[in-house]
């Protein structure tokens, strides 16, 4: 070996003999990641070196995440403006807009180290700001190739689209009476119920509905079904509306098609009055491609935000990938979540495409087995782990109660692991196996021969000691394509025989009992979250389409149809009310906070589930013909046991067939491995 060399060695050995704080607890959680000890140990390593290079460069990420307060546009105290980017591959930058008749020379940005450029302009005369609130600006861009290119602020709070035209506009927003907060942010909640919602479609008319509109209508349906956190999508500004918000364009841009920044604070401030909290569906896997009012090639050249050629492009979503090693990438997507927090206070985030972010490959054509091996080596994106994991340590460290969610379909261990463990430290993931599970279930079975046993692996097969959020259906399974859960059990019929005053048909009523008892056996088994979709908890019928060339523009599928709940001889009525007492019954017995369920029975002839959390016995009779008399299950604590919730009750479309004045008492006649058992006097077939 060249002398050359050594220090290379010597590097790679330091990072490998990395100590981890609390490695030895995540392996005696899990033994079987032993083999990948020295994985571990690296990616600390490097996520330690990033903390000790923000310290010494930035004075910690806390000063380093606050990096909106100085770039973008700024007015000072003595109402002069400062303007800041970043764009290493320019030959010269200016500014031009309204307050200078747009002169694309009169106000040249000064060119700084590290590629930022830097631009001061004095208040008027009348000691007035020289660009006025509301009034549209650009950035000039001169590229070392000799082109002139108009961009948009990277860092920009606020853009506009002119109904005529293609392109958004960057608005300067620094409004005479800012929204000031009202409410604290409410405390963590002990159980997570999840109300996933998007503000456009958010209303029964054809067109796109506005902030206002969801904190005045929304808001207090939410309290009423007994959801506690909001999950907010297509909040970050993208240019194309039918890309459901998952192309973004302005980062720091709250969305213009539904109002103004201030509505915004104002819906999540009525919500933490509410004591909802808010969390942001955030996307830092991918950027749209767009140009002049996207982040794709603001300096002119490939890369800037993202890495250049095949790396830096996903060949799927068409779309940029960010560069996770870059400082000042970094500076732009820490600082945007501390901007969301801070400037909104947002309670957490989902973060979208996280399995696209850990892998090289993306998880295009990977069907991930579940062997550990797929989770790490040279396949594994440590940049991207990296960047996760400072994500989470920050945000947690900065705000105790925040709340993070991943979205991963591969499987990550340690994925929601603490960082001093060596985990990527995300509070819970999506259980996306669940709904996939559903919509298998109704497309290739019939009823008599859905396989109890897994029902319940499928419900029941998540990491140990790693949370997760359950649902039956989220926005993704009511695209169009697909359609809801509601629509796949009834179809047509949901046209024509959801009217309560008639008597309902085999469908419809087979419809309505499967779809309280698959959301009520998610809700308990699923996971120590539970999240659903705006509207499919009345079973919003059919599916979503957001206006699109294909669809001739139109609005009909991409809302929200509140008023079928609204109408007293209706069946979604129903429906809503099951959902609401679900919850609200959670709420009382804690079962998502506790420990996971131990199942008693999954009875393939029967078709019947048994079991118990939080000290809640849970009992489902799948069976489509078959009611059974003194059926014996078995139970861990002695006592008296009432009925709490019963999805057969006539509010609920049910048939009505148990008194609830029943007391059903425990024997110590040992069953299915519990020390208790009791006899429950019917548990009625599916269908009357």
């Amino acid at each position: 070996m060249t002398a050359r060399h050594k220090p290379l060695r010597i590097m790679a050995e330091a990072e490998y003999n990395v100590s981890v704080p609390r490695l030895n607890s995540l392996l005696e959680l899990d033994p079987y990641l032993k083999p990948f000890e020295k994985d571990f140990q690296r990616r600390y390593g490097l996520f330690e070196k990033q903390l000790t290079l923000l310290e010494e460069a930035e004075g910690g990420f806390d000063q380093f995440t606050r990096s909106y307060k100085s770039y973008g546009v700024h007015r000072m105290p003595d109402n002069s403006l400062v303007f800041k980017e970043w764009a290493p591959a320019a030959e010269a930058l200016f500014l031009t807009g309204d307050f200078n008749g747009w002169d694309n020379f009169s106000h040249p940005y000064a060119k700084k180290d590290f590629g930022k450029w830097e631009l001061h302009i004095p208040p008027k005369e009348d000691k007035t700001p020289a660009v006025t609130h509301n009034s549209k600006l650009k950035v000039v861009v001169h590229t070392r190739m000799g082109e002139r290119l108009y961009r948009i602020s990277p860092w920009a709070k606020y853009v506009t689209r002119h109904e005529k035209s293609v392109i958004y506009d960057w608005v300067h927003w620094d409004p005479p009476q800012p929204y000031i907060h009202k409410h604290p942010r409410p405390q963590k909640p002990r159980s997570l119920r999840i109300y996933e919602s998007h503000v456009g479609i958010a209303s029964p008319e054809g067109k796109v509905a506005s902030y206002s509109n969801f904190t005045h209508n929304v808001l207090p349906r939410i309290k009423d079904l007994g959801y506690n956190c909001i999950q907010l999508m297509a909040i970050m500004e993208h240019a194309y509306y039918a890309s459901f918000g998952y192309q973004v364009t302005s980062f720091f841009a709250a969305s213009s098609r539904y109002g103004t920044p201030e509505e915004l604070k104002e819906l999540i401030d009525v919500a933490h009055s509410l004591g909802i909290i808010v969390l942001l569906d955030v996307v830092h896997s991918h950027a749209s491609k767009n140009t002049e009012d996207g982040l794709n090639s603001f300096d002119g050249s490939d890369s800037c935000f993202f890495h250049s050629g095949p790396r830096g492009e996903h060949s799927l979503w068409d779309s940029r990938l960010f560069n996770y090693s870059g400082w000042e990438v970094l500076r732009f997507l820490l600082s945007n979540l501390r901007w969301w927090m801070e400037e909104y206070r947002f309670d957490g985030f989902r973060f979208d495409g996280v399995t696209s972010m850990l892998y090289h490959h993306h998880g295009i054509g990977s069907g991930f087995s579940g062997d550990y091996a797929e989770y790490f080596g040279l396949h594994v994106d440590e940049d991207s782990i990296v960047y996760l994991m400072l994500a989470n340590h920050i945000l947690h460290t900065l705000y105790q109660d925040c709340i993070t969610i991943a979205e991963d379909v591969s499987g990550m261990p340690t994925l929601c692991r603490p960082v001093q463990e060596g985990g990527l430290g995300f509070d819970f993931r999506l259980a996306m196996a669940i709904p996939d599970k559903w919509i298998q279930i109704l497309k290739e079975f019939k009823d008599e021969d859905w396989n109890m046993g897994n029902i319940v692996h499928t419900m029941s097969n998540r990491r140990y000691g790693e949370k997760c959020i359950a649902y039956a259906e989220s926005h993704d399974q009511a695209l169009v394509g697909d359609k809801t859960l509601a629509f796949w059990l009834m179809d047509k019929d949901m046209y024509t025989n959801m009217s309560a005053l008639i008597p309902m048909n085999s469908v419809i009523d087979r419809g309505i009992q499967l779809h309280k008892m698959m959301r009520l056996l998610t809700h308990g088994l699923g996971g120590e979250g539970y999240l659903n979709f705006m509207g499919n908890e009345f079973g919003h019928p059919e599916w979503l389409d957001f206006p699109r060339v294909g669809n001739n523009e139109s609005y009909h599928y991409a809302r929200r149809q509140f008023n079928l709940v609204d109408m007293d001889h209706l069946r979604y009525r129903q429906l809503y009310a099951f959902d609401r007492d679900m919850n609200r019954t959670e709420d009382k017995y804690g079962w998502l906070a506790a420990p996971p369920a131990y199942i008693s029975a999954k009875h393939e002839g029967d078709k019947v589930i048994v079991f118990e959390r939080a000290n809640v016995i849970f009992i489902f009779n799948f069976h489509p013909t078959n009611s059974y008399s003194n059926y014996r299950v078995a139970v861990g604590p002695p006592g008296k046991y009432k009925i709490k919730l019963d999805s057969d009750e006539i509010h609920y479309g049910g048939h009505g067939r148990l008194d609830h004045n029943t007391e059903f008492f425990t024997e110590p006649m040992e069953f299915s491995n519990l020390p208790n058992s009791m006899l429950v006097s019917k548990l009625y077939y599916l269908l009357p």
